[in-house]
């Protein structure tokens, strides 16, 4: 039996390869997966990339494929409590004792490439290496895939799926993929590999000529959002929104999705179309719509939109760049009515803050900034700055640490609404960091 300090153990070994160290490209991994016996070719995979939405599709994909009855591994990063996140069996983290198990037979061989190498492997190379070996070993019957950033040149892409999934494309990670939508769709699209299925969320031109080039390159068959599915209709509910989704094999009516917004619509449309390229659906054969409704009822996704308190309302969500504040602000516009919404905002210091803050100004009455745990966060009187800028002084506060800035947010909500606190809310933004930092207070 592993106890818990082996773990933390191992844990702390993997974390010695510089958490936010990147490198690309696949010699590395690829001879390690070589030395490992190519557990990636144990079971056919989806691969997923795309600037916003890949954990939240990959999580629907994940419990539709398991609703039909299919063991699934699924691997998503980066994770907000535990690394244990990343590797998924049906549907939950796996248990210390395996991640210990696998990363003692990874790590002796990891090393051999380390040795051979000028560069050792980096943290995400080596998840990626545990992930596969886990899912393999599991085994599984298909495992859902998220590329950890870009495409063409992420570990992840010795996968060489049979069904390629791209969510949104929008202008993030710039200094690594280029700084025009046509250079990063280029970069994503290099997941599409000889004879691939495509589920193509809707793009901006920009992006869907590479997309659609890589295609015809390879021999891929593409389904697009708008074309050959998508959402026919929406309809707010309880805890989430009900859905008419028109999918490769017909119209599936009256699906519930436990999550919020327009972007969590779109989410689910792609997780759909994925799942029926998967398992054979099309033209003239639709999946067991009961199934289908099963599938995506029992969906969730931690730090999207997520609400963790009650009076006030506490959400937390991951937005981290201007595509996905949009997504995020849009859906509170229209499934929240607060009558007073204060914003707790941590930002890493390469993102676009001044948008986020601009995004976020219609929506909050009132701003607290603070930094987060990560060792890239924006310090807290650089984020003020920005925010006194877009928001009036009077209207932004700073507090050094997450657990100051939460409680000044709380009391915030209570001035001027006596005895209204079900109208009132608190949003949690600008990272999966700062989410991670907020959960680990809130979620005890």
């Amino acid at each position: 039996m592993t106890d818990h300090t082996e773990f933390a153990a191992v844990d702390a070994e993997l974390a010695s390869r510089g958490f936010t160290r990147m490198v690309f490209e696949l010699d590395r991994i690829e001879s390690l997966l070589d030395l490992l016996g190519s557990p990636q070719r144990a079971y056919p995979a989806i691969h997923l990339t795309g600037t916003n939405g890949k954990t939240s599709t990959a999580r629907m994909i994940d419990s539709l494929l398991r609703a039909f009855g299919l063991h699934t591994g699924r691997y998503t990063s980066p994770h907000l409590e535990t690394v244990r996140e990343r590797i998924s069996l049906d549907g939950e983290p796996v248990s210390e004792e395996r991640f210990v198990a696998t990363y003692r037979e990874v790590a002796p061989l990891a090393e051999l490439v380390d040795q051979r190498s000028s560069e050792p492997l980096t943290y995400f190379d080596l998840t990626t290496a545990l992930a596969f070996a886990t899912f393999a070993d599991a085994p599984v019957d298909v495992a859902v895939v998220e590329v950890g950033l870009g495409g063409a040149e992420d570990a992840t892409n010795v996968l060489q799926a049979g069904v390629a999934v791209l969510t949104p494309i929008g202008l993030d990670h710039t200094e690594w993929l280029g700084d025009t939508l046509e250079d990063i769709a280029l970069h994503k699209a290099g997941i599409i590999h000889q004879g691939a299925t495509v589920i193509c969320a809707a793009q901006d031109d920009e992006a869907a000529r590479p997309i659609l080039e890589r295609c015809v390159e390879v021999g891929a068959t593409v389904a697009r959002e708008g074309s050959e599915f998508g959402v026919l209709r929406r309809a707010v509910a309880v805890g989430g929104q009900v859905l008419s989704i028109q999918g490769l094999g017909g119209v599936y009516e009256e699906v519930f999705v436990p999550l919020h917004g327009a972007h969590q619509a779109q989410n689910a449309a792609v997780a759909l179309a994925a799942v029926e390229a998967f398992l054979g659906a099309g033209a003239r054969r639709q999946l067991d719509v009961e199934t289908v409704r099963e599938g995506f009822a029992a969906t969730s996704s931690p730090g999207r939109l997520e609400k963790v308190r009650n009076a006030p309302t506490i959400l937390l969500d991951g937005a981290h760049n201007p595509h996905g504040m949009t997504a995020t602000v849009t859906a509170l516009q229209e499934e929240f009515a607060f009558s007073k919404l204060v914003g707790v905002l941590a930002v890493l210091a390469d993102k676009d803050a001044t948008s986020l803050l601009e995004l976020l100004e219609p929506v909050l009455d009132s701003i607290v900034v603070t930094g987060n745990s990560s060792p890239r966060a924006m310090p807290a009187d650089d984020l003020a700055e920005l925010a006194r800028e877009v928001f009036g002084p009077e209207r932004v506060q700073v507090a050094e640490a997450m657990p100051d800035a939460i409680e000044a947010a709380v009391a915030e909500t209570e001035v001027n609404v006596p005895g209204e606190l079900a109208g009132v809310g608190v949003l949690i933004t600008g990272s999966v960091v700062t989410v991670a930092d907020a959960r680990r207070l809130l979620k005890r």
